[in-house]
């Protein structure tokens, strides 16, 4: 992918805006350590396509696992190699995931007066919506180390908290993460009401792209997304690992075959 490919952009941002505590460079591949947070700032990625040699992906599987890591991947639509290599060592697939995105100016609309609000730190409160939600310490400690511009978002409904959202800015694109409406008020606009508030927010910093990203299998998210407009635009995978070498070398070896036991 060249810097001018959308694909590129939304993935670029996808990095800079949800950031692991640190990374660390290996011939082709971008290893991510982090404690706690998610696959997003955990996996381990590959630049290009072409797959890196055995023996750099065995040093990466090494270093994640002194980590206390399992070896983890994100495995882009493009990088069929690499992923039918890590097949073959015994790694398994999971949380297809799928990009959006849409022009800031498609979506911004000015929400109902005093039904969003864009603040940094977050409250207590959104902290409080996103704990509700499984979004615990650890993704909070990406937010706070997520380089500016930033801003956490809170959505109200019939006067109470009832929405809240993560949202950043990198080269042009806006990135939303963590978005949770608290059930009591779901269907009711406040997602929508965030959004739009996000796009004004992207275009007062720069930004022509709103993005996020999104489990295949979400799919009442989906459908919400689709319904505004948005168009998925990449997708992307993940490939895991075992935490024991020695079980990762027992899945990927098979017996020899004519053995024989006694």
């Amino acid at each position: 992918m060249t810097e001018d490919n959308p694909l590129c952009r939304v993935d670029a941002a996808l990095t800079a805006t949800w950031p692991a505590a640190q990374t660390e460079a290996l011939g082709p591949l971008t290893l991510r350590r982090s404690q706690g947070g998610g696959s997003r700032v955990t996996a381990a990625t590959l630049t290009g396509n072409i797959p890196p040699s055995p023996d750099v992906l065995e040093c990466a599987e090494h270093i994640m696992r002194n980590w206390g890591q399992p070896p983890r991947f994100r495995i882009g639509a493009a990088q069929a190699r690499f992923d039918a290599m890590l097949s073959a060592r015994g790694y398994t697939a999971h949380d297809p995931t799928l990009f959006y995105s849409a022009p800031t100016a498609e979506l911004a609309v000015e929400p109902p007066r005093l039904a969003t609000f864009d603040i940094w730190p977050p409250l207590a409160i959104q902290i409080d919506i996103w704990s509700e939600a499984g979004i615990g310490p650890e993704r909070i400690a990406v937010m706070d180390r997520t380089p500016s511009p930033r801003t956490a978002l809170l959505g109200r409904a019939n006067d109470h908290p009832a929405a809240t959202a993560f949202l950043a800015a990198h080269d042009g694109t806006a990135m939303i993460h963590a978005l949770e409406v608290r059930p009591a008020h779901r269907r009711r606009g406040v997602a929508r009401h965030l959004m739009s508030h996000s796009a004004l927010w992207a275009m007062r910093n720069d930004c022509h792209t709103l993005a996020l990203a999104v489990t295949e299998a979400n799919i009442g998210a989906r459908a919400f997304y689709d319904g505004l407009g948005m168009t998925v635009t990449g997708r992307y995978h993940y490939r895991k690992g075992t935490v024991d070498a020695r079980d990762a070398r027992n899945r990927a070896e098979p017996a020899a075959s004519g053995s024989t036991a006694g």
